[in-house]
């Protein structure tokens, strides 16, 4: 069983590969690692990030529905939504717009 540390730097690791203007989901990340079911889990990892959002993308990342529930995260009310529209994603009320259009799954 890995250590929660070495889970958490493979979470990092996979966030740091999406593409600008791509958004993926917690379980997405959880599945590509082999621990599907750990969604929560790479919510807890992402959660540690905000202070390094130029190195970790953790705004990319969104539940399996494309609501922004990391958004408390981030300082602002609305800085994960700022971060996301300056990519070229369209938001209303919380949630990604045309999901599936900027969906990007790990390993593709």
């Amino acid at each position: 069983m890995p250590t929660q540390d070495n889970f958490f730097q493979r979470v990092y690791e996979v966030t740091k590969q999406i593409p600008y203007g791509r958004i993926t989901t917690y379980g997405a990340i959880a599945e590509f690692l082999g621990s599907k079911g750990s969604a929560r889990m790479v919510g807890w990892a992402l959660n540690s990030t905000k202070h390094k959002l130029d190195k970790i993308p953790a705004h990319r990342v969104v539940n399996r529905s494309g609501l922004l529930t990391g958004k408390r995260h981030f300082g602002g009310n609305n800085t994960m939504q700022n971060l996301l529209e300056s990519e070229g994603i369209q938001i209303e009320n919380n949630k990604i717009v045309n999901f599936e259009r900027y969906f990007w799954k790990p390993g593709e």
